[in-house]
C-alpha cells in the first residue's frame, strides 16, 4: 500500500540541518527530546509510511501510530484545507460536523457509551475521563496498571507509574496493581487462567484500599498496555476486573489512545479483544483519531454524563469538537472504510509476527514476540530462562535499523527492552519483510561478534 510520493519541489527547507539543531538546543526545552538523539533525524516531508528527510533520504516509518491512515493523506489534507477554507470557530456554537462526528464513533462502540466530549490531546481526554469517574462515584481512589502512562497532566502523572516513580512518587490515593504480562510476570503463559490469576491481584488491592478506610473511584488502563512493553491482556482478565471494581462502586476506565481506530485490526477498539460482551464505562481516545491534527474524545455512558452535568458547573473546551477537527475525524473513519485498513492490519500485522516468530527459533536473543494486527513487540533478552532484558542490543539494533537500512523504530516496556511495532495502518507486506530481513541481519552480525570475542578471551 505504498502511497505516491510527493515533489521534492513541495518541500521548503530553509535552515541547515545544523541550524535546526542549534535553535532547537538554544530555544525548546531539553526536555523535550528528539527521537536518535545522539543523531536526530531531520524529516522535511512524508507521505504514506515514509519519512524524508532534507537530503531527500527515504526512512520507513514505524514509530508514527499517530498518522493512523498515513502521513499526509490526500483526502484527510482535502478536508481539512476545505473545511478551513470555510469555517472553524469556537465549539460552542452550533455546528453540524461534531455531531455527524459524534454519531459516526457512536457506531463503532457498545450502545451504553453514547455521550461525548471532545477535546485536543489523548492527556486531556484522560484528565476528563478522571473527573468524570470522581464526580460519578464520589469518591477520589484509583488502580492502574504497573507501568502504566496515561499522559503529561499533572493528574496523570499522578496516575502513571512509569512516570511518577521518577518524580514525587506514588500519591495515597493511587494503587497499582501488577501488569498482566504473561511472559515474564507473576502468572505466565503456562497458568491455567492467567487472566483470572491477574484479575483476582486486583480483587485483592480492592481489599486493602477498603481496609485503609478507602473507596475505589475508577480502574484505568490501556486495553495494550503500550509503555509497559507491547503487552496483550490475557483472555478474560478485563471482564473480571470490570465486575470487581462495579462491585466495589468503581467504574472501568478503557485507554484506548493508542490502540483504537482498527489497529488490531479484528476489531475497531482493543477492548473488544476481551470478549463481545464486554464494555468499559468510559472509553478515551486520542493519537488516531486525527492522523497528526490534535484530536481527541472521551465516550461515556448517559448516566456517568448526568452525574457530570449536574455538578453544576459548566464544561467547555473552545478548541475540541472545533468544525476542521470534526471534518478531518470523519475523513479519517472515511479513509479506514474505503482503503479496508482494518483488514490490511490484520494480513500484515500477522505476516510481520509470523516472520518475527521463526525469527524468534533462529536468534537466542529474541525473548518473545507478541501483538496483534499492527501492535507488535519483540523482547530482546541475553538469556532466555532468566528472560534478563537486553536493553543496550535493542538501543543498537534501533540504532543500526536507522543508519544503515533507513527504518524507524524504537523501543518501549520497564527496560527498554522491546523493539515496538506500531506503524502507520497502510504499512505493507513488503515493509514487513523488509523489516525483518534487516533485524535478522544485525542480529546475526551480534552473533558473529559475540563469538569473536568470546574466542579472543578463550
Amino acid at each position: 500500500m505504498d502511497a505516491q510520493i510527493p515533489d521534492d519541489s513541495m518541500a521548503l527547507d530553509l535552515l541547515r540541518k545544523d541550524e535546526t539543531l542549534a535553535m532547537r538546543r538554544r530555544l525548546i526545552g531539553q526536555s523535550c527530546r528528539l527521537f536518535y538523539s545522539d543523531d536526530p533525524v531531520k524529516i522535511v516531508r512524508a507521505r504514506g509510511q515514509y519519512l524524508f528527510d532534507e537530503t531527500g533520504k527515504r526512512y520507513l516509518d514505524c514509530i508514527s501510530n499517530v498518522q493512523h491512515v498515513g502521513h499526509c493523506h490526500p483526502d484527510i489534507t482535502k478536508a481539512a484545507a476545505a473545511q478551513m477554507d470555510l469555517l472553524n470557530t469556537n465549539s460552542r456554537f452550533l455546528h453540524d460536523n461534531i455531531v455527524l462526528y459524534a454519531d459516526r464513533l457512536a457506531a463503532t462502540l457498545p450502545k451504553q457509551l453514547c455521550v461525548f466530549y471532545f477535546v485536543n490531546s489523548g492527556s486531556e481526554a484522560n484528565d476528563l475521563a478522571l473527573r468524570l469517574a470522581q464526580q460519578y462515584t464520589q469518591h477520589e481512589d484509583v488502580i492502574v496498571l504497573d507501568h502504566a502512562y496515561h499522559g503529561h497532566l499533572v493528574s496523570l502523572i499522578d496516575i502513571s507509574p512509569y512516570k511518577f516513580r521518577k518524580l514525587a512518587g506514588q500519591k495515597e490515593w493511587v494503587h497499582v496493581a501488577p501488569l498482566p504480562d504473561t511472559y515474564r510476570g507473576m502468572y505466565q503463559e503456562d497458568h491455567p487462567n492467567p487472566g483470572q490469576a491477574y484479575a483476582d491481584t486486583v480483587k485483592d488491592l480492592i481489599k486493602d484500599v477498603h481496609q485503609k478506610g478507602r473507596t475505589v473511584s475508577a480502574f484505568f488502563a490501556e486495553s495494550l498496555p503500550s509503555v509497559g512493553g507491547q503487552i496483550i491482556l490475557p483472555q478474560g482478565y478485563s471482564i473480571k476486573v470490570a465486575e470487581y471494581v462495579r462491585s466495589a462502586g468503581g467504574v472501568f476506565v478503557a485507554d484506548e489512545v493508542q490502540t483504537g481506530f482498527g489497529r488490531v485490526g479484528s476489531h475497531f477498539w482493543a477492548f473488544e479483544l476481551q470478549g463481545e460482551g464486554f464494555c468499559p464505562d468510559i472509553v478515551t481516545m486520542g493519537k488516531p483519531m486525527g492522523n497528526g491534527h490534535p484530536l481527541a474524545c472521551v465516550a461515556t455512558t448517559a448516566e456517568i454524563a448526568e452525574a457530570f452535568t449536574a455538578n453544576g458547573v459548566e464544561y467547555f473546551n473552545t478548541f475540541g469538537g472545533n468544525p476542521v477537527s470534526c471534518a478531518i475525524g470523519l475523513a479519517v473513519l472515511d479513509v479506514i472504510e474505503k482503503e479496508d485498513l482494518r483488514g490490511n492490519a490484520t494480513r500484515v500485522g500477522a505476516h510481520l509476527k509470523n516472520l518475527l516468530t521463526e525469527l524468534q527459533s533462529q536468534h537466542q536473543i529474541i525473548g518473545d514476540v507478541r501483538g496483534v494486527g499492527l501492535f507488535v513487540g519483540i523482547e530482546l533478552v541475553t538469556d532466555r530462562k532468566q528472560k534478563t532484558p537486553a536493553t543496550k542490543t535493542a538501543a543498537w539494533v534501533v540504532k543500526r535499523l536507522k543508519e544503515e537500512d533507513q527504518i524507524c523504530v524504537s523501543t518501549d516496556g520497564p527496560w527498554d527492552s522491546v523493539l515496538k511495532f506500531k506503524p502507520p495502518m497502510c504499512f505493507s507486506m513488503e515493509n514487513a519483510e523488509l523489516v525483518v530481513q534487516c533485524i535478522d541481519r544485525i542480529l546475526s552480525d551480534k552473533e558473529v561478534i559475540d563469538l569473536k570475542l568470546e574466542n579472543e578471551d578463550i
